[in-house]
Order: structure tokens, then C-alpha cells, then sequence
């Protein structure tokens, strides 16, 4: 079990997890092959029994949740994105994003208290597994993060479409980072009908992220705030974070906002 530390001082919470160093892929990628992964259908028992099935695909299921064999807090599930052995979210069919969502929704429904769902994808941004999933962690308390939200930061338009506007942060920390947010406040993502196409416009907006890079996978990060003006934010990992960065939150961006939104709104989203 992970030993939860708060400064009371910083606000800061740490989870002590050493048993996270022994998950599969924490010190090197794992090999990208469906032929032994825990997460592709048929290898239903190498994980541990489900909390949540969603769909009725050939296989039998198209979402699943599990709990996370190796939680850095007290309550952590995986939501495994499909059957089949996608790498990116920009892989996966609507249908099957729109089952991500509900499952999101149904399980911060039922286990209630602060859920946080997030999305790694690639070793460097942390992944340990390379089949497309995201992760649910429910927290002490309200995320510091969103605590410390004052309203949606200004953005430079990319996308609208569905009720949802999708635009680069004038004060980006990282190139081609994105903010996903309703064109009118709603309060709660995890109950919003525009969960389901926010997820939607991610993936395409990670397809188009990939057509601008001409790289067949970013690795990248992107989780939900909740509260008065709920989000998606895309974190693309396409610059190392050095000193300044950690230690004065001061960010340097290589790519200018405006060039980058632009870039992706003029990008090939196949």
C-alpha cells in the first residue's frame, strides 16, 4: 500500500509507492506485441477480475476496468480501451471512446469521492503497457491542481465542433499542448452528456498531432479537471522539462501557440 503524504505548508501531495518500480515497463519499454499482451482479448485472466464491462464486440467486450495491479494510491483502476491491440487513443473508433467516457462516468458514479481519470501513453510520458488505456485514481481530496484553477485559461482556437471548443493556451508549457472545454460552463465532466465527444475530439486532435510530427506515436499525457469550467488538457511530450521549468514553473515553449494551433488545424486527422 502507498504511504500518502500531505504538506500542509505547500499543499503538495506525495505518493511513497515503492512496489510501482516492480510493475512491467517501469525501468524499460515493453515490447509492443499483442502476442503477450495482458490487456488484448483472450488474456481476460491475466488481469484482475473486472470492475466494469462495457459492450458486446466479437469478443465479448470493447471496454473493460480493472483495478491497477500496482496503485500508487489507495484506489487506482485501469480502463482498458478495446479488444484489439491499439497503441494510441487516435486509434480507437468512436463507439469505443464513447464506452471509455460511460465508463469514466459509471465508475466515479459508483465508487464516488474525488476521481481523477488521466491518460499516459508511450514510455516517456509514462505508459508501462503499450495497449491504449487510461486510468481512474481516486484522491484524498480535490486535486491541487484544479484547486488552484481560477477559470479557463485564453486560447487559440483549433477546433469547435459539438458544443466544445479545443484551442492552444496562449501561455502553452509545452509545444501542441491542447485544452478541451465546453463552449458553455457545465460544472461536472464526469456527469457532462460532452464527455463522450470531448474524447472524441481528443483523439483526433492526438491524430492530427501525429500528422504534424510525422510521428506514428507522441507520447503524450492528458487528463480531466473538474469543477466550475470542466477540461480536457493535452500534454504532448515533445520537450524535456529541465530547472526552470520544475523549479520556477516558469515554462520555455519552442513552438509558438499561435504556429501550433494553426499546424493542427491545418493537419490530416486520418
Amino acid at each position: 500500500m502507498a504511504d500518502l503524504r500531505h504538506d500542509p505548508l505547500t499543499g503538495r501531495w506525495v505518493a511513497v509507492a515503492p512496489a510501482r518500480a516492480d510493475r512491467p515497463g517501469a525501468q524499460a519499454p515493453v515490447g509492443d506485441t499483442p502476442e503477450t499482451c495482458p490487456f488484448c482479448s483472450g488474456r481476460e485472466d491475466q488481469t484482475p477480475p473486472e470492475a466494469l464491462r462495457l459492450g458486446e464486440g466479437p469478443t465479448g467486450w470493447d471496454v473493460r476496468v480493472v483495478p491497477n495491479l500496482y496503485p500508487a494510491l489507495e484506489r487506482q483502476e485501469v480502463v482498458i480501451h478495446g479488444p484489439a491491440h491499439a497503441r494510441s487513443v487516435a486509434e480507437l473508433a468512436d463507439p469505443t471512446l464513447e464506452l471509455v467516457a460511460e465508463a469514466w462516468q459509471r465508475r466515479a458514479r459508483d465508487a464516488g469521492g474525488h476521481c481523477f481519470a488521466l491518460l499516459n501513453e508511450g514510455h516517456d510520458a509514462g505508459a508501462s503497457l503499450p495497449h491504449s488505456h487510461s486510468q481512474l485514481a481516486w484522491l484524498p481530496a480535490p486535486a491541487p491542481a484544479v484547486v488552484g484553477e481560477r477559470g479557463l485559461p485564453e486560447v487559440i482556437p483549433v477546433l469547435e465542433r459539438d458544443g466544445l471548443v479545443a484551442g492552444c493556451p496562449v501561455a502553452s508549457r509545452v509545444p501542441y499542448e491542447v485544452l478541451i472545454a465546453p463552449a458553455r460552463s457545465e460544472p461536472e465532466g464526469l456527469r457532462s452528456d460532452l464527455l463522450g465527444p470531448a474524447l472524441r475530439l481528443l483523439a483526433e486532435l492526438v491524430r492530427r498531432l501525429h500528422g504534424v510530427r510525422g510521428e506514428e506515436l507522441v507520447p503524450l499525457n492528458a487528463w480531466l479537471h473538474e469543477g466550475p469550467h470542466w477540461h480536457l488538457e493535452l500534454f504532448p511530450r515533445t520537450t524535456r522539462l529541465a530547472g526552470l521549468e520544475l523549479g520556477a514553473g516558469v515554462y520555455i515553449e519552442a513552438v509558438a501557440p499561435e504556429r501550433a494551433a494553426a499546424e493542427l488545424a491545418a493537419a490530416s486527422c486520418r
